[in-house]
């Protein structure tokens, strides 16, 4: 048998078979195998979600060998890239031909199908995320047979594609709604929370990119700002929260710590009242964690299963040491978000039953009814 971990170590599997593709001959090969013999595929991306999206016991599919960018639209400001791709690696072919990603989140090592796959987003009141950013796609289905889908061809497909945790088939290319290339200036600074907190909702609205990270063990909070601007990039990009360069150079940090994650997505209107309550929490039964807590904006979206689907959002992340027991921590938490009627990350973190995850998405029988006609059989599925 064959052994998977996702990034921290905290989730393994050994699976019947880890299989490396290359080709999209060798997916639909390799899925009509699959199938006639009744083992299940999950894809694995690059492995660095929280959640348990890809450990069961047949077949895990590691797409890094279909990587690149395929093709680029300058005059509609698209290009199709293969799946397999890691996101670091999109910026400078996109940037040659004078494209950007619209954002990103601050971790670049995902492949970028995977990150699609889970709503992955950045910080900004009017950017969406990554999934919303999918305008086409091409898909080995459970039968073997390969689908283009987009709003105009196969168009529920492309709904359940956009945002589709890896389960209605191996997703090999995406077609991507660019913007062109720009540069960015960032900037931050250090503040007790009781200083920012009057200023978050403006900080939001007049900055491109807001975020900060509260430390419960000092109350204080550092701020990030990112602006586009028209001056040079500084080389040597300098260290984080003093960077001015390309969008692509800007926007990634480098976050080695091995540490777990939930994040919950609340209405942006009660996203400070929430942090609120998480800041209680933390001073008052959870005294220990040093973990910082994440607070960022992402714009409404339409993608059926995205966290911003139909509404402006907060996102607020807590985050434990991979080494640590975080279930108490994270389920007072997750009591929190409920009330809030927080929409969970689907790449970290949660302790949601399918009838309470229905209750969040208006989309999500219709999400289910597509999956299904697409993958019958349930291939794609595993036990989680």
């Amino acid at each position: 048998m064959a052994a998977w971990s996702n990034w921290s170590g905290r989730h393994q599997a050994r699976p019947q078979a880890l299989h490396f593709i290359r080709s999209e001959a060798d997916a639909s090969g390799l899925v009509r195998q699959a199938a006639a013999s009744g083992l299940g595929i999950r894809i694995a991306g690059a492995g660095h979600s929280h959640s348990l999206l890809v450990p069961h016991d047949g077949i895990v599919v590691d797409a890094s060998g279909l990587a690149g960018v395929i093709s680029t639209d300058t005059a509609n400001q698209t290009a199709w890239v293969w799946a397999g791709s890691r996101i670091y690696s999109l910026g400078r072919p996109l940037h040659d031909a004078g494209l950007a990603l619209k954002n990103q989140g601050d971790i670049d090592r995902q492949a970028i199908a995977g990150a699609c796959a889970t709503g992955t987003h950045g910080t900004g009141r009017s950017l969406e995320n990554l999934s919303a950013a999918v305008i086409g796609a091409q898909i080995v289905l459970a039968s073997g047979e390969q689908m283009v889908c987009s709003a105009n061809e196969n168009a529920e497909a492309w709904q359940v594609a956009r945002l589709s945790l890896g389960a209605v088939g191996i997703v090999t290319r995406l077609n991507l709604q660019l913007r062109e290339s720009y540069k960015l200036r960032e900037s931050g600074f250090q503040s007790t929370f009781e200083e920012l907190q009057p200023r978050v909702d403006r900080l939001a609205e007049e900055n491109g990119r807001f975020e900060f990270f509260w430390y419960p063990q000092s109350d204080e909070a550092t701020v990030k700002i990112i602006n586009e601007t028209n001056d040079e990039p500084e080389y040597p990009i300098a260290a984080e929260g003093q960077r001015v360069g390309w969008n692509y150079e800007v926007l990634p940090s480098h976050r080695p710590h091995f540490h777990t994650e939930m994040e919950y997505s609340v209405p942006a209107e009660q996203g400070l009242e929430c942090l609120g309550e998480i800041r209680e929490l933390l001073r008052t039964k959870f005294t220990d964690v040093a973990w910082p807590v994440e607070y960022r904006t992402v714009a409404e979206d339409d993608v059926w299963l995205s966290m911003a689907h139909g509404r402006p959002t907060v996102t607020i992340s807590v985050h434990q040491d991979v080494r640590l027991d975080e279930t108490a921590y994270y389920r007072a938490c997750e009591a929190i978000f409920d009330h809030y009627d927080g929409r969970p990350h689907w790449g970290k973190v949660n302790y949601l039953d399918g009838r309470r995850l229905a209750a969040r998405y208006p989309r999500w029988e219709d999400w289910w009814r597509v999956r299904d006609a697409l993958d019958p059989g349930r291939v794609f599925l595993n036990a989680t």
